[in-house]
């Protein structure tokens, strides 16, 4: 989930906690687990100054090492063991409970997205990426920022978001019943697919998806249950070839491979050189295919430099190639 929406997520953790009797008798305690619950709600997203570095680093490791197994155990303790420093003399052990509840919340709530995270790693290193929630929803975003106005306006703090929280289970069954109509719909048209690639898009109703067969791949945006087509390709696997093989060796492009599942791959002559290119089709918008891997090689199939991410135009990704060669 985005940013803000973990945060108000903490403050969810930290209010229910409030229903916790021992942290309901100690005002200190109550403020000291909701700073926990906050910063627990953040702390495996604090991998994302990877991106200062650059997007191979970040596309290859966001949500992975942070979000593990070893992960949720080991930031309750950092974060408890913090605090305590600072407020000597609280419970430990129930601050730690309801930092540990937010920051496996954090982690399971990303789960849904279409991005997901590696949360059984080290024992799993697939991606977990159930496709039912977009990565900022805005129902589950201002029902939060509702219960927080409610709870301000007088109501019961603990009751209030734990009543949201039941609502919310629903929402996301609901939200798995219309992704599996549209998973079944694909089916039924394609019976012959061996891939069915489903992501959730701002709108409720609206779906992205890419359908594979043995030998086509079908671009497509489903509305409630109807299926409408934009493009489609002829379903290539990555060939053995010289120039294929030497771009597979570039950073970038391993890191897009690593994330992405659903792609086409093209080589192209541009000017004096060459551009192997890669193409996410998960994130068509306006025609465009944004999220991409670029691998620029001279006549000898020598890298000269290379780029993935999102890129909305010819001209910002010539940029970007021209600036990686600097």
């Amino acid at each position: 989930m985005d940013t803000a929406t973990h945060v108000v997520m903490g403050i969810a953790v930290g209010s229910i906690a409030t229903l916790d009797p021992v942290v309901a008798n100690d005002p200190t305690l109550a403020q000291t687990v909701m700073l926990g619950a906050l910063i627990g709600s953040q702390a495996p997203d604090f991998d994302t100054v990877l991106k200062l570095k650059d997007n191979a680093k970040y596309i290859r490791n966001h949500r992975g090492v942070t979000h593990s197994i070893p992960a949720v155990i080991l930031w309750p303790i950092l974060i408890t063991a913090a605090i305590s420093l600072f407020v000597p003399g609280i419970n430990l052990l129930h601050l730690w409970l309801w930092t540990f509840l937010a920051v496996i919340l954090h982690v399971f709530v990303d789960i849904f997205n279409a991005y997901g995270t590696q949360a059984l790693s080290p024992f799993k290193k697939k991606w977990i990426a159930l496709g039912v929630i977009y990565i900022f929803d805005p129902f589950i975003f201002f029902s939060h920022v509702a219960a927080i106005i409610i709870w301000q306006m007088g109501a019961h703090q603990g009751f209030t978001f734990l009543t949201l929280y039941f609502i919310l289970i629903f929402y996301y069954v609901w939200r798995f019943y219309a992704r599996n109509n549209v998973y079944k719909k694909a089916l039924e048209e394609h019976p012959d697919a061996t891939h069915v690639f489903i992501s959730p898009s701002f709108k409720w109703r609206r779906w992205h998806v890419v359908i594979r067969t043995p030998e086509m791949m079908y671009v497509a945006q489903a509305f409630g249950e109807k299926i409408n087509y934009f493009e489609s390709y002829p379903f290539e696997p990555i060939p053995n070839k010289p120039i294929i093989n030497a771009a597979m060796q570039d950073e970038n492009l391993a890191a897009f491979l690593s994330f992405s599942p659903s792609y086409r791959w093209e080589v192209v002559r541009v000017g004096d050189h060459h551009e192997v290119r890669f193409i996410d089709l998960r994130y068509r918008s306006k025609g465009h295919y944004p999220f991409v891997a670029i691998v620029k090689l001279d006549d000898e199939y020598n890298i000269l430099s290379s780029y993935t991410g999102w890129i909305y135009s010819e001209e910002t990704l010539k940029k970007k190639l021209e600036f990686a060669t600097e």
